[in-house]
Formats: C-alpha cells, sequence, structure tokens
C-alpha cells in the first residue's frame, strides 16, 4: 500500500516546520503572560519538561494514526517539528543549568 501525498502538501509540510524551527523567542512579558504564576524554579521545570512528554506522546500518536491511514502527513510533521523544537529546548536549557553549577563551583568563598 503506498501513500500518495500531493507535491504541494509536502512542501507545505515542510515549509510549516521549518517556520517553527527558525521562529523567534518571544519577550520576557509575553512569555510570562502565556505561563501565568509560576512560584519556582522547579515547578517552572516540571512544567516544561510535563510539555516536552505531551508533545512526544502527541507525536507518537499522530505517527501511529499515520501508519494505519488515519493522520494526514502534514499534522505528523509539523507535531515531531514541534516536539524536536521542544527536546532541543530542553537540552538547552540544561546545559546552561550545568554551566551555571560549573561557573559557581569555580567561586571562591
Amino acid at each position: 500500500m503506498a501513500i500518495t501525498t500531493p507535491l504541494n502538501a509536502a512542501t507545505s509540510a515542510y515549509t510549516n516546520a521549518s517556520r517553527l524551527v527558525t521562529m523567534q523567542p518571544l519577550p520576557m512579558t509575553d512569555l510570562q503572560a502565556n505561563l501565568g504564576p509560576i512560584n519556582d524554579f522547579a515547578s517552572m521545570l516540571a512544567s516544561n519538561v510535563q510539555s516536552v512528554l505531551d508533545k512526544g506522546q502527541a507525536s507518537d500518536a499522530l505517527a501511529i494514526d499515520m501508519v494505519n491511514g488515519k493522520a494526514n502527513v502534514i499534522d505528523m510533521v509539523t507535531a515531531l517539528s514541534e516536539t524536536e523544537m521542544a527536546i532541543e529546548s530542553m537540552v538547552t536549557l540544561r546545559d546552561r543549568v550545568i554551566s551555571a553549577y560549573e561557573e559557581i563551583m569555580r567561586m571562591s568563598i
């Protein structure tokens, strides 16, 4: 069984994925308005990890639906791109936290 996708649909999917990858971060005021009140770093981190997990599960579900012929290629590519960006953001956050910890450890008391 071959899956046929019009060329313009595939091109549109990759264009959307490219747009997601090159999006600029929101200004801090917009981020705070979108996240709502966050009490501390631990709750913010837990919220972000849960968001990454949710996006991964949504991508997995779309991939399974795609295999079963129930999902659209464009939706699957978009979901995978969003998951990839979320994972890259978490990796960047992890690297910065480690860098900050190493910097603190190098400080003289």
